[in-house]
């Protein structure tokens, strides 16, 4: 493989890493959900990917103008902002019914990962700027290069999912259902942090 798109593939997926790994909703919902299961952060990783994917190949072939339409990105947010705060209603109505069960949530890991992503905005706005830039430099080195960067950042997406729905398991698994309360106490005030900021930087772009 040629030196320079490998070279282009290492800088890529420290971008990815970095925008994978910065604190949002789905790293909230996967920490809730990985209390109830280890590997919930593939399945949320799954979901995420059934938006990203077409995204990125919308992305190659021109269509990365939508969202630059009016009125497109504040309904989005403010779609966003309203899913994110009834996730965290439902967090906080099974801390006060006494049980955090997370894997009697009924609720799929996959949907979660799919709407968490797409209802989203700056995962949108991120797409539609740096990812569309990546997308592009890839491209570059034809086809094959672009498929191997969408596998390659997707693994970054479960790497990190994966990590985080562990490392909740095991912590839920030593302290016990304490620690899964605090956990889904955390997560549901940062849904409602995230989903807050959704509504209100779409209204504000409104007026």
């Amino acid at each position: 493989m040629d030196i320079s798109y490998l070279q282009f593939l290492a800088g890529a997926m420290v971008i990815s890493l970095t925008g994978v790994m910065a604190p949002g909703p789905l790293a909230a919902v996967t920490v809730g959900k990985g209390s109830g299961s280890p590997h919930a952060g593939v399945l949320i990783a799954v979901g995420h990917a059934i938006v990203e994917f077409p995204l990125m190949a919308a992305i190659f072939f021109g269509f990365g103008y939508i969202f630059s339409i009016p009125y497109v990105k504040p309904a989005i947010g403010i779609a966003g902002g309203a899913f994110l705060l009834f996730m965290a209603a439902g967090m906080f109505r099974s801390l006060r019914d006494g049980g955090v069960d997370a894997a009697a949530d009924r609720r799929s890991p996959v949907a979660a990962g799919a709407v968490l992503s797409i209802a989203n905005p700056y995962f949108l706005i991120w797409w539609a700027t740096v990812g569309a830039a990546m997308v592009m430099q890839a491209a570059g080195f034809g086809v094959a290069g672009l498929v191997i960067f969408m596998v390659a950042h997707w693994l970054c997406d479960l790497g990190w999912s994966w990590f985080l729905s562990a490392l909740s398991y095991r912590g839920g698994r030593f302290f016990g259902n304490n620690f899964q309360k605090a956990v889904f106490a955390v997560s549901g005030v940062a849904l409602v942090g995230f989903g807050g900021k959704f509504l209100f930087d779409a209204v504000k772009s409104l007026l």
